[in-house]
């Protein structure tokens, strides 16, 4: 029988994760993908680490660059993570050499998926990726292989359980932001640095892998990103009050003959499919002709989510297909120029915490007036021991760049208390 030997260099939880895995389950999945699973070498940053593993002497590598130059690696396994540095280097020399490559690392296919799929097309090796994106939700696969006969018109959903924990808590535990973040970390949901779950950085990398095998087009960084740093449980409590919930989301669409990216913080209906997505879980939902809508959830992260992504990549590969890594050629696949959301139509909802004294309103709905922007809904909360008050006003549909108007020109009122808020409604 065929026999495949395997790399993994990266051997933090998922990574020791991965090669328990495929001791513990060779004969499985040898018979289902008649090749036989081999690792034959590992390297980490640190080889006395205290780990849940033990490797022969003979498996272990002082230079992990040193895997892509020799004759008995076929895979090479890439868990070190970042776009650059020692993953970087990895992948690149590994694929030059004509191995293929396994990776859950998208902050690198997001920078340099392009550059890499055409060197492991001219070399004619595998690169897979399914495990850069949503963890156990087999999205990539799915965009490849399940759904290839349909044209993708809209890709969304949420692709970050760091954020989604985050939410959801502050919602159903009652508790402010810090509190929960501190609690995500002890948990090990996020990370000692969560700047890029919480920026909206992650779900930015994910999304443009996505939007590039929807579209059958290269990676494009034109893409508005705004994190969930500036969310409060007031912003929380006010949505649940309005019949919404509030979700990190990623969109990418065709739309009105227009391409768009987009993550941003989102008040979707409570009785929507998206809203009832709490804790760590992702889902992604797909609109395509002519499958229609379909959803796929599950865990977004963790050793055991990605682990059944990594073997799903594997497995393709023992069986011996080569395929190209954004489904088309890159001769085939398109430069898309993607539209600034500046002019796409959105309803929102703005806060504004002001000073209680006459004239406020009326001014604010002035300048929502001068902006053609109108009001569908307003309300109007007074704390009279402190003389402020809170103003929550939904839009009708509005151009992006007339609301963000609207909110730069209050924000330099005098009656001003606490810098304003615009978060953008899907009613899907």
């Amino acid at each position: 029988m065929r026999k495949l030997n395997i790399a993994i260099i990266g051997l933090g939880n998922i990574g020791s994760y991965l090669f328990k895995y495929l001791k513990d389950n060779k004969k499985i999945l040898t018979e289902k993908n008649n090749c036989v699973p081999i690792v034959k070498y590992v390297s980490a940053k640190n080889k006395n680490r205290k780990r849940k593993i033990t490797f022969k002497q003979n498996q272990w590598l002082n230079n992990y660059l040193d895997v892509t130059k020799l004759n008995d690696v076929d895979l090479i396994v890439e868990l070190i993570g970042g776009a650059e540095g020692p993953a970087k280097k990895l992948v690149f020399s590994a694929l030059k050499n004509k191995k293929s490559v396994v990776t859950a690392n998208k902050a690198l296919i997001a920078k340099y998926g392009d550059q890499l799929s055409k060197i492991a097309e001219k070399n004619k090796v595998n690169l897979e990726f399914e495990a850069a994106v949503c963890g156990g939700v087999p999205i990539i696969r799915s965009l490849k292989e399940g759904l290839i006969a349909n044209k993708i018109l809209k890709i969304y959903g949420i692709f970050n359980g760091t954020s989604n924990y985050i939410l959801s808590s502050m919602d159903r535990d009652n508790k402010v932001f810090n509190d929960v973040l501190s609690k995500a970390q002890k948990l090990g949901y996020a990370e000692s640095n969560p700047t890029a779950d919480l920026n909206g950085d992650d779900v930015s990398s994910k999304l443009k892998i996505l939007s590039s095998l929807c579209f059958n087009s290269f990676l494009n960084n034109n893409i508005y990103v705004e994190g969930i740093k500036n969310i409060d449980k007031t912003d929380i409590d006010n949505a649940n009050k309005l019949g919404y919930k509030i979700k990190l989301l990623g969109f990418a669409e065709y739309l009105n003959n227009k391409f768009y990216q987009r993550v941003h913080p989102t008040l979707i209906k409570k009785d929507s499919y998206v809203a009832s997505i709490d804790g760590v879980l992702n889902a992604v939902i797909i609109d395509g002709r002519p499958v229609g809508k379909s959803i796929i959830q599950g865990e977004g992260a963790g050793a055991a989510a990605t682990t059944s992504a990594l073997i799903s990549d594997i497995s393709s590969i023992l069986r011996g297909n080569i395929k190209f890594p954004f489904s088309l050629s890159s001769k085939e696949r398109k430069k898309i120029k993607f539209a600034n959301i500046d002019d796409r139509f959105f309803s929102a909802y703005l806060r504004f915490e002001v000073s209680d004294v006459p004239g406020v309103l009326s001014n604010i709905t002035n300048i929502f007036s001068k902006n053609k922007v109108s009001i569908k809904r307003l309300v109007q909360n007074p704390n009279k021991n402190k003389k402020t008050s809170s103003i929550i006003i939904i839009t009708h549909r509005s151009r992006n760049n007339f609301l963000n108007k609207i909110l730069k020109e209050v924000a330099r009122k005098k009656y001003i208390k606490r810098k304003p808020k615009l978060i953008r409604i899907d009613d899907n």
